[in-house]
């Protein structure tokens, strides 16, 4: 059964499963998922289940529904989406997860509406960006020779040679170090040199999907991935 962990301030204080095909998140108590704060509305999004997906919808929310730090209207849920509701995150899981030690509850839930501005200029800037490339890009972080780098290609290489269409650099970094392949909508990073020269969000990875603002590390050099909605 799909399982959606309930955050605050990067502590879990919810796990909620279910096997209700149309589930409520807000602020009133007859919500299925209730986020107990004014800055949440009081019917704020709906995630409608379906065999194969799961599908979050904003209901016209004052401060907007966001996942992967992208505000959406309504978009398809993947596994490990982050959904963000005011300062709460929900962590998308397409089956249980039956660790228990992903708890614990504490603190009073006050929404800032510092942390709502920066996601709204965030989302904004992305937009612009993606708008702009018409397609998904990689920010240069650090290290990098451009700013942003254009995923307008089906496979797109990152390493030290001058054949990559990326260049990266750091010691042991391999001339072919990663590629990132379109999948159709997706886009994968996939490991092709050194294990521990290719992490995502500070993890090392043989193959994974991208997801809006994952921060990738090839070597010594960073980008941010920021994917593009048609």
């Amino acid at each position: 059964m799909p399982e959606i962990i309930v955050k605050y301030q990067d502590k879990a204080i919810e796990r909620f499963v279910t096997e209700k095909r149309r589930v409520t998140v807000g602020r009133t108590p007859d919500n299925d998922i209730v986020l107990d704060n004014r800055g949440v509305s009081r019917r704020h999004s709906v995630i409608e289940f379906s065999d194969r997906q799961a599908v979050i919808i904003d209901n016209e929310s004052l401060n907007g529904t966001f996942v992967n730090s992208r505000k959406i209207s309504e978009e398809v849920l993947k596994d490990n989406d982050i959904i963000t509701i005011g300062k709460y995150n929900l962590i998308y899981h397409q089956n249980e997860n039956r660790d228990d030690n992903v708890f614990g509850l504490d603190g009073t839930m006050v929404l800032k509406t510092k942390q709502q501005r920066e996601l709204l200029a965030k989302d904004k800037v992305a937009k612009q960006l993606t708008s702009e490339a018409g397609c998904s890009i990689l920010l240069g972080e650090a290290g990098t020779e451009k700013d942003r780098y254009l995923l307008d290609r089906a496979v797109t290489t990152i390493g030290s040679s001058k054949l990559a269409g990326i260049k990266a650099k750091g010691w042991f970094v391999s001339g072919v170090q990663a590629k990132v392949v379109q999948d159709g909508t997706d886009y994968w990073i996939v490991n092709l040199g050194r294990k521990s020269k290719t992490m995502v969000n500070g993890e090392t990875i043989e193959r994974y999907m991208l997801r809006n603002d994952d921060l990738l590390q090839i070597g010594k050099t960073l980008f941010r991935f920021i994917e593009n909605r048609v």
